[in-house]
């Protein structure tokens, strides 16, 4: 019985300092830095969307237009 009490003592006292050392330290990628980068994401994606919204919006899509309207205008 006292070998299981010491293995037992041995692992919780192995478990606290793995979790004393895992709360001190001081690596690792903080909650900031991913929020950043997911705001940067958000940034791009949304200019990238208006930038093609304007392209399609401007350019491609009155050209396609008039060429559908071409292709069933039979009376002319």
């Amino acid at each position: 019985m006292k070998k299981l009490i010491n293995k037992v003592s041995a692992k919780i006292a192995e478990k606290t300092v793995m979790a004393k050392n895992l709360l001190s330290s001081q690596r690792g990628e903080g909650f900031v830095d991913t929020a950043i980068k997911i705001l940067i994401a958000v940034v791009i994606g949304a200019l990238v969307l208006a930038g093609l919204y304007a392209l399609f919006g401007e350019t491609v899509l009155p050209t396609l237009k008039q060429r559908i309207e071409d292709m069933f205008n039979y009376g002319n």
